[in-house]
């Protein structure tokens, strides 16, 4: 019997999709709280097959994946993922190397240089988000001048070390709407769209998801961008623009209890599939 061990800091309701599809395929779950154990890598007892990281808290979940895959473990997402979907510029970076369409961005560290950036961008509104952080918490809509100074000192004095990176994008309207699409290793299993008054669309932050079909342009471009930051169990958010979609971010822990509804589609059962076949293909590998 596989063993899987699900890496988490709290049971959400995705999580207990998860476990019922393993269940369901003969998949043993070991459930490990990430709060509860020692990462010694001397007296930890590996008794599981393969590690799929579903912890809420990035930092508790990074270090957990370094640990285990030094362990010999294989882990999804992989370390390299994580850390570039856990970094917005990162993730804008990888994009923009792989010919992916994404919103303009930049990063600066001094107002000066910040205020230079919007004339690149566009001109005002401009959006400022923390490089690291997630549920859209902590973005801003730039209107102006004024905005932007008080925005930026706030940061730099109030906030972490993360906060004086100042990570900017170009506004971009979505009309009420954006697109999460998931992403299976190299298939596009279904996505949603996520509607919201608001200019913010997602879903912790009361968006309402409905069904979006697979447009061959939408497959190409999500399948492009998750082969650009690496590949795996990836959730991309993506704009419709007047010039085509645009990948927006990647999420390497993904969210998606307001999708299967939706779509009819089971990204649990989907998850585990992927973990299945990893490790068997994994397996071979080492074989070989």
């Amino acid at each position: 019997m596989t063993r899987l061990a699900l890496l988490h800091s709290t049971i959400r309701k995705e999580e207990k999709l998860i476990i019922e599809s393993s269940i369901k395929k003969g998949v043993e779950v070991n459930l490990i709280d990430l709060r509860e154990i020692i990462l010694d890598p001397v007296r930890f007892e590996v008794n599981f097959d393969l590690a799929l990281e579903r912890s809420v808290s990035t930092v508790k979940g990074n270090y957990a994946i370094s640990f285990f895959e030094s362990l010999g473990v294989p882990v999804l997402n992989s370390l390299k993922v994580a850390t570039i979907c856990q970094d917005k510029f990162l993730t804008s970076m990888c994009l923009l190397k792989a010919g992916v369409p994404t919103p303009k961005f930049a990063l600066a560290f001094d107002l000066e240089k910040a205020i230079e950036a919007v004339d690149y961008l566009g001109g005002f509104p401009v959006i400022i988000k923390p490089p690291l952080g997630s549920w859209g918490r902590l973005l801003a809509k730039i209107n102006d001048l004024d905005a932007l100074e008080a925005i930026f000192e706030h940061k730099d004095l109030l906030g972490g070390p993360q906060h004086k990176a100042l990570y900017m994008q170009e506004y971009v309207e979505k009309n009420g709407h954006d697109i999460r699409a998931f992403v299976i290793g190299p298939e596009v299993i279904c996505a949603v769209y996520r509607i919201s008054e608001h200019w913010i669309t997602n879903t912790a932050r009361g968006a309402k998801t409905e069904n979006c079909l697979l447009s061959d342009e939408l497959v190409e471009i999500a399948g492009q961008a998750a082969q650009a930051v690496g590949g795996g169990l990836l959730a991309l958010d993506i704009f419709e623009t007047e010039d085509g979609f645009k990948v927006n971010e990647v999420n390497h822990t993904m969210e998606f209890r307001n999708s299967e509804g939706p779509t009819g589609v089971s990204i649990s059962s989907a998850i585990v599939d992927y973990c299945l076949r990893y490790l068997k293909e994994n397996r071979f590998k080492n074989n070989s």
